[in-house]
């Protein structure tokens, strides 16, 4: 569909940390991000909002010569709209507009993989959508994914009136509820398994999923577009030392998140503060590498205090492989997910910073007959050592304190 996209505003507000030529930019970006064929980006600088258009009658003419010259199908506005100015907007552009929120609940809804993420995201598209008056409920064809705020063809439109949409949302927030009893059972589970939670979190498109994909091994969808990460996912990585931890790697924030889409982080947002650890990951090759990490910051403002973020997090300056050979001295922890540059340092930091608060070494001897005793020391420790002298195992073994204690109790029956 092409695509036009637009950021209106206003000339003297000194209030954001980025420019509006970067905004516009980041736009863009969040369009190709479902993949929509974007035919130009303009700047719309105004004195004032209108309650009617929110960019005037004025502006809203010069764009129409736009649209109609490039036949533009679909304006994405990057503001937040009232359902009133989109109505007034679409007859004055005689096409699909949508703004930002209606945006990002696309891409949510492309992107979303787990039945929790997907209903998480639902909901906000519901929240949204009983705003928008009586606007009708759209379906994007299959093969898109979304919910619908596009228009295009191939679509069935439904009319859902208010009630129905209430009911859904109240069948939905049911259902939430069983698959949060079962998270959090699921959650002590994992306690059980004495790792340390170490979650990744950053500006989207920072590049979290291609250092979580490094660290781990593992095959999270890591590609050059906003938010490819949605749902959380985990991982173990053992450490040099031997120590395991568990990895989280989380969706992305980003700059004026819609208000509709902080519950549709929920999952994300538990893992931060579950987490014993942040690594917070940084574009550091990006222009607006402060402002994301200010807005970054915001996010989780809103979740731990300042104290325990001072504690608890910790810097990860990626893609230095972008970066002047000469010009690699960075502030954080400097890496390159891509190429690997700086992950081994990474892991050493995190090894010294656990090894000091969950690791013990002790030697142990223990009857070669005593196979499950042996066989629990190998699943809840590192055995460093392992010889066998007159019927007795001789082992070092390298293990969580926690874990420790349970060895202790457990040598005694």
């Amino acid at each position: 569909m092409k695509t036009l996209v637009i950021h209106p505003y206003l000339k003297r507000d000194n209030t954001h940390n980025r420019t509006p030529e970067a905004r516009l930019a980041e736009a863009v970006r969040l369009t190709h991000a479902i993949s929509l064929e974007v035919v130009d980006s303009v700047l719309v600088p105004l004195s004032v909002y209108r309650p009617a258009t929110y960019i005037g009658q004025g502006k809203a003419d010069e764009l129409a010569l736009i649209i109609k010259e490039k036949e533009v199908g679909l304006v994405v506005a990057d503001s937040s709209l009232s359902p009133v100015q989109q109505r007034n907007l679409e007859k004055t552009w005689e096409c699909k507009v949508i703004d930002r929120t209606a945006l990002i609940l696309e891409i949510f809804g492309a992107r979303a993989r787990t039945h929790e993420g997907k209903l998480q995201v639902e909901l906000a598209a519901l929240e949204y959508q009983k705003s928008r008056l009586v606007r009708s409920w759209t379906h994007l064809e299959r093969q898109r994914g979304g919910f619908g705020f596009l228009g295009g063809p191939g679509e069935s439109q439904i009319e859902i009136d208010r009630r129905l949409i209430r009911d859904r949302i109240a069948r939905i927030k049911r259902e939430l509820e069983n698959v949060t009893r079962t998270r959090e059972l699921h959650r002590k589970t994992r306690r059980d398994v004495p790792y340390p939670l170490v979650a990744l979190v950053g500006y989207t498109n920072a590049g979290k999923s291609t250092l979580f994909n490094r660290l781990t091994g593992a095959q999270v969808l890591s590609m050059d577009k906003l938010f490819a990460t949605l749902d959380p996912t985990l991982r173990i990585r053992k450490l040099p030392s031997g120590l395991n931890i568990m990895l989280s790697d989380t969706v992305g924030f980003i700059s004026d998140l819609p208000h509709e889409l902080v519950a549709a982080f929920r999952a994300t947002l538990e893992e931060v503060q579950e987490a014993d650890l942040l690594l917070h990951v940084r574009d550091i090759s990006h222009p607006d590498s402060s402002a994301q990490k200010e807005d970054v910051l915001t996010v989780l403002g809103g979740l731990l205090d300042e104290e325990t973020l001072d504690v608890k997090m910790m810097e990860v300056w990626n893609k230095i492989d972008q970066l002047p050979e000469d010009n690699r001295e960075v502030g954080g922890i400097g890496v390159s997910a891509l190429t690997g540059e700086g992950v081994d340092k990474l892991l050493a930091i995190l090894d010294k910073k656990f090894g000091e608060f969950y690791m013990t070494k002790f030697n142990l001897k223990l009857p070669v007959e005593d196979g499950e005793k042996l066989a629990w020391l190998y699943r809840h420790g590192t055995v460093l050592s392992q010889t066998e002298k007159k019927g007795m195992f001789h082992i070092s073994v390298s293990m969580t304190t926690e874990n420790a204690a349970r060895w202790k109790k457990l040598k005694k029956n």
